[in-house]
This record gives C-alpha cells, structure tokens and sequence, in this order.
C-alpha cells in the first residue's frame, strides 16, 4: 500500500476479543447478561449505582486475565516504524493497545482504568474497585464514576477525531460491528474527504458496503499482514 502519509485506524471489541475480552454483541454476550439501560447509561446509574459500580470493577478486574494479541503488537510496531502521521483511535474501553506497544493511543469511549469524578470533573487512573465509594483523590467526594461513556453521552476528542478523518489518506476500521454511532460514520467521513478506506474484520460489518476493500477474518492475522504491506511501502 504505497502512498499512505496520513493514516486513521479504528478498533472495535472485535480485535480485543481474540484475547478473551467478552465483547457484548457476540452470542452470549455482555448484552444478553445485562440490559444496556441498566449498565451503561446515566439513567441506570442513577436508578442503581451499586449495579453499575460492581459490573465495571468486574470488567477491570478481568484484565489482569487476558494478554494482548498479534494484532494489538502489529498495530505498535506500525507505530513505531511507518514514517507518516499515524491515528488510533479506539472504541475499547480496555488496555490492551497499551499493554500491546502502542503509545498514542485515544480512547474515545474512555478506559476502564480510569475514573471520573461527577462532582469536580477531575480523571484519575484506576485499579481499585468503585463500588466502596473511595474519595476523588481531588475533591475528596464520594462522587467517582467510571470514566466510561455511556448511550446519551458524547465520546471523547471528537474534534480531533474528525480532523484526522478530513486529512487522512487512509482509514482502516479493524474489529468493527459497524453499528455504533458516531464510529459507524468515520468510513463516510474519511471516503468524503478522498481517503481510501478499508475493513479489516472477522466477518462483514453493518457498514462493510461502505468500505472501498474489505478484508475478511481473525484479526490476528489480518492485521499483521496489513501492517507487513504498510511497512513494506
């Protein structure tokens, strides 16, 4: 793939998922265990915070299980040896990219070790649990959330997300189910700005149709062979 200076990468829970991170549209998945409105909306943590709390601590507590995968050490080293400008941007809330090599890494429906204080604002990392109610290291309130985003919330560094997308040369979506909003517009917004795009995924998408090429498969394999291509000019 010759050509590339600005490339724009998107992850979903499907490149996370060949390490054991339950993703939850998958049979048997988190949404088949728990509504969405109980667990991840600002409704439901209102109704039952000790709910909310404890399903996110467990979610934390999970990764200490789980390893990165082929496809999150291939994304690092693409980072470290493309000479072009490069973008991740991720839909997982895990650290797994982190874990993996990479970097710069912006999460923009935030990390599950990482928690928002609702009374101050402030962010602060996070291991612990949040369903004991521990103080916001700041303000010292009983007030820490997790600095997730919720349905009815705006994602983060939206801005700066859509920029990239209108500079970039290349957009790639990786682990994808193409059914999130506003993720599920990038390939639009990137295809409008004359990038090409392309979808590498464990099987076609909701969007896949709007992908110039698409790449079908374990991203374990698919993206370290696209990486190869990347890197070999």
């Amino acid at each position: 793939m010759a050509g590339n200076e600005h490339i724009v990468i998107l992850t979903g829970a499907g490149i996370s998922a060949e390490s054991g991170i339950d993703t939850f549209r998958s049979a048997g998945g988190l949404w088949e265990q728990h509504r969405v409105e109980d667990v991840a909306t600002p409704e439901g943590f209102a109704r039952d915070p000790d709910l909310v709390l404890g399903f996110y601590d467990r979610r934390r507590e999970a990764l200490a299980n789980v390893e990165p995968n082929p496809a999150h050490a291939a994304l690092a080293r693409l980072e470290r040896e493309f000479a072009g400008r490069l973008l991740l941007v991720t839909q997982n809330v895990d650290d797994l990219h982190e874990r993996g090599g990479s970097e710069r890494v912006l999460h923009m429906h935030g990390e599950l070790k990482s928690a928002l204080c609702s009374g101050c604002g402030v962010r602060s990392r996070w291991d612990a649990a949040l369903s004991d109610r521990p103080p916001c290291p700041s303000c010292k309130a009983p007030s820490l959330r997790p600095d997730v985003v919720w349905f009815g919330e705006m994602p983060y560094r939206m801005e700066a997300i859509y920029k990239a997308l209108a500079e970039c040369d290349l957009f790639v979506s990786i682990g994808t189910s193409g059914a999130v909003y506003p993720a599920a517009g990038f390939v639009q917004e990137a295809a409008a700005s004359g990038a090409r795009t392309l979808e590498l995924n464990l099987e076609p998408s909701e969007g896949s149709h709007l992908f110039a090429e698409q790449r079908h498969g374990p991203a374990s394999t698919l993206v370290p062979q696209w990486v190869d291509e990347v890197l070999a000019g």
